[in-house]
């Protein structure tokens, strides 16, 4: 009989926990969802109230707190204030429609990682809780300026390019939702078909998408005739 072999699989790392805070309980149920469907990521709790929020840290602890900034006991900087105060030192991405740049600033000082405007779709907060976790999986000591520069620069949403004449920042941002979340590719008349514009249309925005090196595009042979070219979203970007 051959002896036990040891296990050498490598340890699945500890989930990151999330706290969502959000008083209006179709919005947490759905942001419950959406973190829950990003892997990597374990929603601890829901609070409705700045209070449950500090009540339920007390017994179970969290790494990130997913915040609505208005909450029915007062705003949500004020909470994490208390946090602050109180010891807790998990980091915040705000979830909010609030867009005063002072306020955001407020939260920059007390540890807030990340904004996210209402209404959001999943992709958004994807996004960002992805690249909440290529910044906390860095680790040890950088080499110098510019690794320091990386690890900072996860948590940044990518520079917008300049808009050529014709394109609106609004359908820009649909269209990319859509390319966003179509993991084998979408083409142009299906762009068109989800975010409710013409295919000549959809197909500037996505052509623009590629020289702003933000999205590729391959041919697909599937009929007969001229082939079909689907757009892909680049995910380093």
């Amino acid at each position: 009989m051959s002896p036990p072999q040891a296990n050498s699989a490598t340890p699945t790392p500890e989930p990151i926990r999330v706290l969502v805070v959000e008083d209006d309980p179709v919005a947490a149920d759905a942001h419950r969802m959406y973190v829950e469907r990003v892997p990597g990521f374990a929603v601890v709790g829901t609070a409705r109230t700045g209070g449950d929020a500090q009540r339920l840290l007390e017994r179970t602890p969290a790494d990130l707190v997913l915040l609505d900034l208005y909450l029915p006991d007062g705003h949500g900087l004020q909470l994490v204030r208390a946090l602050r105060a109180a010891g807790h030192a998990a980091d915040v991405i705000a979830v909010t429609s609030a867009r005063d740049l002072a306020v955001v600033r407020d939260g920059v000082s007390l540890g807030v990682v990340q904004y996210v405007l209402k209404p959001f779709t999943f992709s958004t907060l994807r996004d960002r809780l992805q690249r909440y976790a290529e910044f906390r999986s860095t680790a040890g000591e950088a080499s110098g300026q510019a690794e320091v520069d990386r690890a900072l620069a996860a948590l940044r949403a990518p520079q917008p390019a300049s808009m050529p004449k014709g394109l609106t920042q609004a359908t820009l941002q649909a269209v990319t939702e859509a390319l966003r979340g179509a993991e084998d590719g979408v083409s142009a008349a299906a762009t068109a078909e989800a975010v409710g514009i013409s295919r000549i249309t959809a197909r500037r925005y996505l052509e623009h998408l590629v020289d702003a090196g933000r999205a590729a595009r391959t041919p697909h042979y599937g009929q007969i005739g001229r082939p079909e070219l689907v757009y892909r979203w680049l995910s380093e970007h």
